[in-house]
């Protein structure tokens, strides 16, 4: 497929996709004329970079990444590199929650509204 109809399918833009084959992270097959051709295994590859980058990997590391993604197949050291990614990931989901956990406690203390106002804590007298 050609890069209009990967970034149709997978929602990129056409310019993050030249971007991915700059950072090593996507690769293509040029034809005569320059146009670049993608496999249909570009579209869940495009998907699982793109889900990378929302988790905060950069594209170092993910390039990194890429053999075990190909193969399946983790070296000891590209195992410690996933397994401190996870953990890192892990942290970053438990420090949203207790976010989360503090909106909802001030959401629940502003149930009572007092002149259109919502009050988050008790009024001192």
């Amino acid at each position: 497929m050609r890069i209009g109809e990967l970034a149709t399918r997978t929602g990129v833009s056409v310019r993050a996709l030249r971007y991915y084959e700059e950072q090593h992270l996507l690769t293509s097959e040029r034809s005569p004329s320059g146009q670049r051709h993608y496999p249909d295994t570009a579209v869940a590859h495009v998907l699982a970079i793109q889900c990378f980058y929302a988790a905060g990997l950069s594209s170092k590391t993910i390039r990194e990444l890429l053999p075990c993604m190909h193969t399946g197949v983790a070296t000891p050291a590209m195992h410690a590199r996933l397994t401190s990614e996870r953990d890192r990931m892990n942290a970053q989901i438990a420090d949203l929650a207790k976010a989360r956990d503090h909106l909802e406690a001030l959401m629940a203390a502003g149930e009572g509204m007092v002149d259109g106002e919502t009050r988050c804590a008790p009024q001192s007298a």
